[in-house]
C-alpha cells in the first residue's frame, strides 16, 4: 500500500477533488481519458497544472503528477482547468453538514448532555477546519493559474522583443535602401544624355522602389504592440490585486475560535449538566458566509486570469505571422539591394569597355595619317604590326557596338586604298627597270 501512487485532482470548474490510483508506466494520455470519464472534461480541453504553474508534459508518463518530498505524497494536488472556459461560475456549494452538526444548526438552543455535546462540537470543529482547507486548496489552484499566466506572459514578452528588434532592423534597411536608390536614380538621370542608358534597367529600379514601399507595411507592428502593452498592464494589475493574495484570515480566526470553544467544553466535568450550541453554531454560520465571500472573489479573479491567458494564446500566432512577414520583407530588400549593386557594376563594365574600344580606334586612325604607305605592307620580321581588330573588346550594348563596327569599316576602307596605291607604285618601278 505504501508504494502505491495516488494522484489527487482538484477540478477547478467544480471545486471537487477526484483521486486516482496510477498504474505502473501509465501514459499521460491514458490518465487523461480516466479524468474525462470522471469529470466530463474532454482530453483536448484538459489543462493539468502543478502548484508551480507548470503544465504536465504529454511526452512523459503520468507519474510526473507525483512529486516526492513535497509535503507528503498524499497531500499534493494537481489542478485541472477546462481550456474551453474562461469564466468560472463559482462560488460553489459548501461541503455538506453531518447529521449531528446539521441537528444543532437547525436548533442552536437545544440542550444536550455534555458528553454528547463534545462529540457534536468535535464534528463542528472538523467542519469549520474543512471549510478553511477547501478555500486554501482553491487558492493554491488560483495561484497555479497565476504562475502559468506569468510563464505565458514571459514567452509573449520574449516574442514581442524579437518582433520589435526585427521591425527596427527592417526599418533601418528600408531607409538605407530608399536613400541609396534615390541617389542612384538621380545620378543615372544626370548621365543618360552622354553616357549609358537602359530603359529596362530603369524600369526595374523604379519597380524596386515601389516594392520597397510595400515592404514598409511589414514593419508596422504598432497595433500588436498596443495590444501587448495593454495586456501587460492588465496582468500587472491582477498581480497587485488584493484578491491575488490569501484572503482566509477571517476563516482562520473563526477556526481558532471553534477550537478554543471546544477546549473549554472539554474542561467541563462530565456530570449531568446540559448546554446549548449557540456559540458554536454562530461560528459555523460566520465561517460559511466568509467562505462564500472569499470564494466569490477568488473565482472572479481566476476568471480574469484565464481571460488574460486566452488573450496571450490568441496573440502568439499573430506575432508569429508578423515576424514571418518582417523576415520576408527583410530578405526581399536585401535581394533588391544586391541586384541593383550587380547592375551598377555591370554598367561600369560596359562603360570601361566602350572607353577602351574608342581609345584604340582613335589611336589607330591617328597612326594612318602620319605613317608612309610602305609601313602598311606585310612584313615577315619580328616587328610585326598587330592586326587592328585583334585587341578590341566587343561591347555588350547593341547600339554602341554598331557604332564601333562602323568606325572599323571606315578604317578598313582607308587601309585598303593605301595598300592598293602602294602596290601600283611598286609595279610601275618594276616595269621601268
Amino acid at each position: 500500500v505504501l508504494f502505491l501512487q495516488i494522484v489527487h485532482i482538484l477540478n477547478m470548474t467544480s471545486a471537487k477533488i477526484v483521486s486516482f490510483l496510477l498504474h505502473p508506466e501509465e501514459s499521460l494520455h491514458s490518465f487523461q481519458i480516466r479524468i474525462e470519464f470522471e469529470t466530463g472534461i474532454s482530453t483536448g480541453n484538459q489543462e493539468l497544472l502543478l502548484e508551480t504553474g507548470i503544465c504536465l508534459d504529454p511526452r512523459k508518463p503520468a507519474s510526473q503528477c507525483v512529486i516526492d518530498g513535497v509535503r507528503g505524497w498524499d497531500s499534493y494536488m494537481v489542478y485541472l482547468f477546462d481550456k474551453s472556459k474562461t469564466v468560472y461560475d463559482g462560488p460553489f456549494a459548501s461541503r455538506s453538514l453531518s447529521d449531528c452538526v446539521n441537528y444543532i444548526v437547525q436548533d442552536s438552543k437545544i440542550q444536550l448532555p455534555i458528553p454528547q455535546l463534545r462529540k457534536v462540537w468535535a464534528e463542528a470543529v472538523h467542519y469549520v477546519i474543512g471549510l478553511k482547507e477547501d478555500y486554501s486548496r482553491l487558492f493554491q489552484g488560483q495561484r497555479a493559474a497565476m504562475l502559468s499566466l506569468l510563464r505565458y506572459n514571459a514567452n509573449l514578452i520574449k516574442m514581442k522583443n524579437n518582433m520589435v528588434s526585427a521591425s527596427q532592423q527592417l526599418k533601418a534597411k528600408l531607409e538605407f535602401f530608399h536613400q541609396s536608390i534615390r541617389l542612384d536614380l538621380e545620378r543615372y538621370s544626370d548621365q543618360m544624355a552622354y553616357g549609358i542608358s537602359s530603359e529596362k534597367m530603369l524600369k526595374a529600379w523604379k519597380e524596386m522602389q515601389e516594392k520597397a514601399s510595400q515592404c514598409a507595411q511589414a514593419e508596422d507592428i504598432g497595433y500588436l504592440d498596443e495590444q501587448i502593452m495593454a495586456l501587460h498592464t492588465e496582468i500587472v494589475e491582477l498581480q497587485k490585486s488584493p484578491y491575488a493574495r490569501r484572503q482566509g484570515e477571517v476563516m482562520e480566526s473563526l477556526e481558532q475560535r471553534a477550537i478554543d470553544l471546544y477546549k473549554q467544553l472539554k474542561t467541563r466535568p462530565p456530570d449531568h449538566a446540559y448546554s446549548d450550541s449557540t456559540d458554536m453554531v454562530k461560528i459555523i454560520v460566520q465561517t460559511v458566509q466568509s467562505q462564500d465571500r472569499v470564494l466569490k472573489e477568488l473565482f472572479g479573479h481566476l476568471s480574469k486570469l484565464l481571460g488574460c491567458k486566452q488573450k496571450i494564446i490568441d496573440l502568439l500566432p499573430k506575432i508569429e505571422v508578423a515576424l514571418n512577414n518582417i523576415k520576408e520583407a527583410d530578405n526581399s530588400v536585401m535581394q533588391m539591394q544586391g541586384k541593383r549593386q550587380r547592375e551598377i557594376w555591370h554598367l561600369l563594365k560596359i562603360a570601361c569597355t566602350q572607353s577602351s574600344s574608342r581609345s584604340l580606334v582613335s589611336s589607330s586612325l591617328e597612326g594612318t595619317a602620319s605613317t608612309p604607305a610602305a609601313t602598311w605592307l606585310p612584313q615577315s620580321s619580328s616587328g610585326n604590326v598587330p592586326h587592328p581588330l585583334s585587341s578590341m573588346a566587343a561591347p555588350e550594348d547593341g547600339e554602341n557596338f554598331v557604332h564601333v563596327i562602323e568606325e572599323n569599316l571606315n578604317y578598313l576602307e582607308l587601309f585598303s586604298s593605301i595598300l592598293q596605291e602602294a602596290r601600283q607604285e611598286q609595279n610601275s618601278s618594276m616595269m621601268v627597270s
